[in-house]
């Protein structure tokens, strides 16, 4: 990154990837001497989701504090204009989602033609379907003459192909395999029917193990139904999405960070936003429907060196998207030579956290066995199985930062 050349990093969710791409745009600020023009920015990151633009903004803060730098944060579901009042006098980097950027890109109040750098976090979800004709824009507004650095976990070929499009014989490196989750995490599958997941999550919520827990739902509305089902049985909790106003999210986080909530309920739009080291579990209440966003549903646990357990809850008519997460993260999640049959009351295998991680008392004088476990709840409950874990070895914590090269060295110059 140093050298200007293009960049595509791959690493899991947690490693260091903002480091990796801050630092040698500080380290280029520093050696800069000219002021910006009015309006312009010499460096633009661009995230999918409001709540990683303000923490990569946080980031920027932190490794500048010797510094003076200018990184105002344009994000929609807040009032434009401190944004345009910020950008006016033109400013060393914008950290920006592609929809309000271009909106003051129409409106004249940004204009890309002294920006160098640019950045797509979380590259995958930036350029799928949905932010492709925004990110195209904003890539035609660009110099020719840029560095073009892609950031993600996952790097599926097709959007690979795509990538390429708006770079120049980029430098791929990768600290892991694309789409393989963080080995420090272990992970858990329940075979739940749909009408028995509401007290699957209660009851995996009951365990005391389970300090701090991010839900995930397919939907807006399921993730608001969770999160009043919850509140219902006694555990409070916040849900987080995208018709959930900028400052009512933000409050939502602030209270799950400071320990004021244990549970937040989430849709995808929010899972690369959630970027708090304490996350003890992650549970999918919904499995994902496409397979990357299974990588980093469960990436907001296991951070900054932890370990964590992600639980997913998957129902019969889940199991193809389950298959689909096993192929692209190569990992068999649950052995198909143990299917799972429901009962009368459609609730499948149950499977809790605090089963998976302690012993079955067995009969006096009788060897425990490996599939033994105490019944919960009424007496024709059928016995539930153990969890099938993926645990693995520790993983090294620093991910792309030794991309950063020089730029550690020089950062800590500055400072």
């Amino acid at each position: 990154m140093n050298a200007h050349q293009d960049v595509i990093g791959i690493a899991q969710t947690g490693t260091g990837k903002t480091a990796s791409f801050v630092l040698p745009i500080l380290t280029r600020i520093a050696a800069r001497k000219k002021r910006h023009w009015p309006g312009t920015c010499g460096a633009l990151i661009l995230t999918p989701t409001r709540e990683l633009a303000q923490q990569i903004a946080e980031e920027i803060q932190t490794f500048s504090k010797f510094m003076k730098v200018s990184a105002p944060v344009v994000v929609g579901g807040v009032s434009p204009r401190p944004q345009i009042t910020a950008c006016a006098p033109g400013v060393d980097i914008i950290v920006a989602t592609p929809g309000r950027l271009l909106d003051h890109m129409e409106s004249g109040a940004i204009r890309l033609g002294q920006t160098l750098q640019v950045v797509a976090d979380e590259a995958d979800q930036m350029m799928d379907m949905g932010f492709l004709p925004e990110l195209r824009k904003i890539m035609q507004a660009l110099p020719e003459q840029r560095q073009t650095i892609l950031m993600s976990a996952t790097m599926p070929p097709p959007i690979r192909k795509l990538a390429n499009e708006f770079m120049t014989n980029p430098t791929e490196i990768s600290v892991a395999p694309a789409s393989t989750p963080i080995a420090r995490i272990s992970q858990i599958v329940k075979r739940v029917e749909k009408g028995a997941k509401r007290n699957a999550l209660a009851d995996i919520l009951a365990d005391e193990a389970v300090t701090k827990a991010v839900v995930f739902t397919r939907t807006k509305h399921g993730a608001d139904k969770v999160a009043a089902d919850l509140a219902s049985a006694g555990q409070p909790a916040q849900a987080i999405h995208g018709d959930k106003g900028q400052a009512e999210r933000e409050k939502s986080l602030a209270g799950f960070r400071d320990g004021k909530t244990r549970i937040l309920v989430a849709t995808d739009i929010a899972a690369r936003g959630i970027d708090i080291d304490d996350i003890s579990h992650v549970i999918n209440f919904d499995m994902p429907l496409a397979p990357e966003a299974y990588v980093h549903r469960i990436g907001r646990t296991a951070r900054a060196g932890r370990s964590g357990v992600a639980i997913s809850l998957c129902d019969s008519s889940e199991v193809k998207l389950l298959r689909a997460i096993e192929k692209l993260t190569g990992q068999e999640l649950m052995p198909s030579s143990k299917p799972a049959e429901a009962d009368s009351e459609g609730s499948v295998e149950t499977r809790s956290v605090s089963n998976a991680s302690t012993k079955a008392k067995s009969p006096q004088g009788q060897k425990p066995k490996r599939d033994s476990q105490t019944a919960r709840g009424p007496q024709n409950r059928k016995p539930s199985a153990p969890p099938w874990r993926k645990p693995g070895p520790d993983m090294p914590t620093d991910g792309l930062m030794r991309m950063l090269g020089e730029s550690r060295s020089l950062a800590a110059g500055i400072a």
